[in-house]
């Protein structure tokens, strides 16, 4: 295969139907669904055997919040988008092709051209000092691309989720607090969290049938403190109420009003419509994102 670097086709709204159409449109939704599928009913504590490609990604990511201890943030007169993100990520940059040669295969090094950009923009843009779910979609094409190159098995589809997509968002968070990052186009309370969406469609997958955690169980604190480690979508839960003041019902009205739904197959199922509708196909989100040979802008068949 000839990898080329991955670069924008979604210029204007008029080019949105292309992208629905696409094969990295369809790829990517089947990676999600497959990935959901794997976590239903699993704790991100439960017994999975990880393959040596997710215990390096994991080292990865290990790495990337380390950095995070040498590059501490800088006194400025602004509260919020903390400077020292800049220096962050241009050292993300400069080595972004040494800790990719350190996860392929020998026989994929070639896809390192391909694959930089999808790592580049998982973080948060050092322009604006933001982060949003166009950059999470990133890290799961990074992530879709590393299983369509084979580095990933169908066996890894499990550990994906509790192990390294769950590291990846304490990295993020860590990113968020350190550096006082801002949420990137977020709709503010009307939305399902300012910073994530996807941990809400695994998370809520994990809990389907779940004999003890109703579709209320959340808003109870004490659930969440003790569940907070095991579920993707108490981590969350938990994370909003460290870093949001006054009443949940307030703060995050779209996840409150989530309690009513009368089961995890049901949220699940309604999260993933309201993830195409709100993420993948909004032109502020899309036009941000980046096709090569592994995902292609192509028609799908």
């Amino acid at each position: 295969m000839a990898f080329v670097t991955a670069q924008k086709r979604i210029a204007t709204p008029a080019d949105m139907p292309a992208w629905r159409a696409s094969k990295a449109y369809k790829d990517y939704m089947h990676f999600i669904m497959d990935l959901n599928k794997a976590v239903m009913g699993k704790t991100n504590s439960g017994s999975v055997t990880e393959s040596e490609a997710v215990t390096l990604v994991c080292a990865m990511l290990e790495t990337l919040r380390k950095w995070i201890d040498d590059i501490p943030p800088i006194q400025q007169p602004q509260r919020f988008g903390n400077q020292a993100f800049r220096t962050y990520h241009a050292r993300l940059v400069e080595r972004s092709a040494e800790l990719l040669c350190g996860i392929l295969p020998e026989s994929s090094r070639d896809a390192t051209v391909e694959l930089q950009p999808y790592l580049l923009d998982s973080f948060g843009n050092s322009t604006r000092i933001d982060y949003g779910t166009g950059h999470e979609a990133n890290f799961i094409m990074f992530l879709l691309c590393l299983w369509k190159l084979g580095v990933f098995q169908k066996t890894d589809a499990t550990a994906l989720v509790t192990s390294v997509f769950k590291k990846y968002l304490e990295l993020c968070r860590h990113l968020q607090l350190t550096y006082k990052m801002e949420p990137a186009g977020s709709h503010g309370v009307w939305s399902l969290d300012d910073f994530q969406f996807v941990p809400f469609i695994w998370g809520s997958a994990q809990l389907i049938e779940h004999p003890n955690y109703d579709t209320k169980c959340y808003l109870d604190e004490k659930i969440v403190e003790r569940s907070k480690d095991d579920f993707l979508w108490m981590g969350c839960i938990d994370f909003i109420g460290k870093v949001k003041s006054g009443p949940f019902a307030e703060h995050s009205n779209q996840l409150w009003s989530i309690s009513d739904v009368p089961s995890w197959g049901k949220v699940n199922s309604g999260l993933v419509k309201m993830y195409e509708a709100e993420v993948l196909q909004k032109f502020p989100v899309a036009q941000h994102f980046l096709f090569g040979s592994l995902l292609s802008f192509d028609a799908a068949a």
